[in-house]
This record gives C-alpha cells, structure tokens and sequence, in this order.
C-alpha cells in the first residue's frame, strides 16, 4: 500500500468513526477523548505527508489506526476496524533514511518502556479484564512483529507495527484498562 493511499483511507475512517456510546458519561467522555485523538493523528499525517515527512505521516496514520482500532474493539467506537498492519510498498527516499532508523529505534525503545511500565487494573473476574489482556497481546505481538521486521532489515514495517501496537497500548491506558507505574510521559494521559 502506498503512503498516499494508507492516509487517505485513515482519514476516511477516522472521519467516519462515531461514538458507541451516551454522551456526558464517563464512557461518552472517554469515547470522545479517543476519537478527537484519532482525528488529530489522522490531521498531522496528511501535515506531514504534505511536507514530504513521510516517516512521521505513516507513523501517524499507523498509531492513530492502532487508537481506531483499540476504541472499536473496547465498544466506545462505531467504525471500520482493520486490526491489520498494512505493508507499505512505498520507497522512502534516501535522504530521509536516517531519519526513519532514528524514529523506528526510539519508538522501539518507547513502546518497549511502555509495555513494562503499565499493569493490568480490571479485577480478573470481569469482561474488562479479559479486554486488557486482548489489548496487552495486541501490544506485545505488534512490538515482536516490529523487531522481527526491523532485524529483517525493513525498518517502515518495523515504524508501521510499533506505531499501530503503541497506540493500542496507549488508548488502553486511556480507557482504564491499564494503570502507569512507570514513565507517565510515555502515554497521552
């Protein structure tokens, strides 16, 4: 999938995305706080694909993906999930490589701190527990993904994976599936 392509069907979903739930409740509020989230990444990707930054435009879409996708899953969303990763066939040009190792191994990095800095809050016996531990798999399978790409020497993949399963962790805390016990500047609380 092209850059141009992945954006434009990010900000077609992020626009279509609705709430799933009563506004002025704290889900209503929640559900709110994490679509004005995925339609602010889906604003500064198309900002950065404009600029020419497409390191920074497909990181937007893909976590911004990973917020939609974690919000439908969670019930606050109406929308099109994909709870994909898509393979981006565009060539990033040469002059802006080190700009996509440097990204792709801090977001590795983050999101690696940010997996050990959460715990599970949901007693076990609930349904919400039940979604923290989706969440956590989805998290922890897109950072082996992202590693497994990145040794295999395809650093957008690895930006793509890392991107989409931080945003899954991050809309996770936002939703009160996870508490922070480390790094509270690693999520968008």
């Amino acid at each position: 999938m092209l850059i141009e392509s992945y954006g434009k069907e990010f900000a077609a979903d992020a626009e279509a995305a609705a709430p799933a739930v009563f506004a002025k409740t704290p889900l209503g509020e929640t559900a709110a706080e994490i679509l004005e989230m995925i339609r602010c990444y889906a604003g500064d990707g198309m900002v950065f694909y404009g600029q020419g930054d497409l390191v920074n435009a497909v990181a937007s879409f893909a976590y911004g993906y990973g917020w939609l996708d974690a919000g439908m899953f969670l019930g606050y969303l109406y929308g099109r999930c994909t709870r994909t990763v898509p393979e981006i066939t565009d060539r990033i040009p040469d002059v802006l490589l080190d700009h996509l190792i440097e990204k792709t191994n801090r977001y590795q990095r983050m999101f690696s701190s940010a997996l050990e800095d959460i715990v599970v809050l949901p007693d076990s016996e609930t349904r919400m527990y039940s979604a923290a531990q989706h969440t956590n798999t989805i998290a922890i399978s897109t950072f082996t993904e992202g590693i497994r790409f990145f040794t295999a020497g395809n650093p957008v993949a690895a930006l793509v994976s890392f991107s989409y399963g931080y945003g899954w962790l991050d809309c996770g805390v936002r939703a009160g599936l996870f508490g922070i016990v480390g790094n509270r500047h690693l999520f968008t609380i």
